[in-house]
């Protein structure tokens, strides 16, 4: 892991394979270790160099204050083509998972040449907040549910670790797997401060960002090709997100993982790589 300097700030990135192949960018949501190792592995098994990297306020990016960020989502997704500049220059396969997929979209609308294929999963085509009526909102129950989960001490691995779990379990994702990659995050967090540790744990500074203007009526506009990765048992953002994302960009290929969540399981890497590779 290392970080790279691109539209003026630090991006915190690690790169996987030949770093002469076609490059893959993966944007973290928030941070890079929404990708799994297995996924990359595979990427850069299949010809591609892989690089996933932080977001802005998150694992070794540039932080500032996650309670008040003074960037846009139009920031995060011009970050994004910097990096493919700063990276090689050659237009490269987008790839956003949940916030990290609003990133991807708004930057392949803003920066159509720095990008040739776009890859989304588990995200939805409009900003945080309630979703436009035609699309499915978040399970109740699950929210519910999650709402009712004690804080835990920020500055606490291990209860830091056991919150993710449990929330995990609430969402329908592998509890086990989710403790371990808090574990991770949480070593890799910049300092000690609690909202810091919040912000990369729950990704919350994404819903205190300006994201206007709307980008989901210009979908039609994609021009890459595209595939749209959704869990059929994702509760935070049902798959009905996914498939309007879909139908409205040109062309896309969906692809539904019938027994995943909101994470992609070790048990759908194969699948998921496999058609990214094929996308381009």
């Amino acid at each position: 892991m290392t970080t790279v300097h691109a539209n003026e700030i630090a991006l915190g990135i690690e790169s996987f394979g030949d770093e002469d192949a076609p490059l893959v960018l993966l944007a973290g949501g928030t941070t890079m270790l929404s990708w799994p190792d297995a996924l990359c592995e595979r990427l850069a098994a299949g010809g591609r160099r892989v690089v996933r990297y932080d977001l802005r306020d998150s694992g070794e990016s540039t932080t500032t204050d996650p309670q008040a960020p003074a960037y846009t989502l139009r920031d995060l997704a011009a970050d994004a083509a910097a990096l493919a500049d700063a990276l090689g220059g050659e237009p490269a396969h987008l790839a956003g998972i949940g916030v990290g997929g609003m990133v991807a979209q708004v930057a392949v609308l803003d920066h159509p040449g720095a990008f040739s294929a776009l890859t989304l999963v588990g995200t939805r085509p409009v900003a945080p907040g309630p979703p436009d009526d035609d699309l499915p909102d978040h399970d109740r129950a699950t929210m519910s549910r999650l709402f009712k989960l004690p804080m835990p001490d920020w500055g606490d691995r291990e209860a830091v670790a056991e919150f993710a779990a449990a929330g995990a379990e609430i969402r329908g994702d592998d509890p086990i797997a989710a403790r371990a990659l808090a574990a991770r995050i949480w070593d890799r967090t910049p300092g000690t401060a609690p909202a810091v540790h919040m912000a990369n744990q729950l990704g919350v500074v994404f819903s205190k960002l300006d994201c206007k203007p709307r980008w989901r009526e210009r979908l039609p506009e994609i021009e890459v090709p595209t595939l749209v990765v959704h869990g059929h048992r994702d509760r935070f953002f049902p798959d009905g997100k996914g498939k309007a994302i879909a139908r409205e960009i040109p062309g896309a290929r969906l692809l539904i993982l019938e027994a995943a969540a909101t994470a992609i399981p070790a048990a759908g890497v194969a699948e998921v790589a496999e058609a990214m590779l094929t996308l381009g």
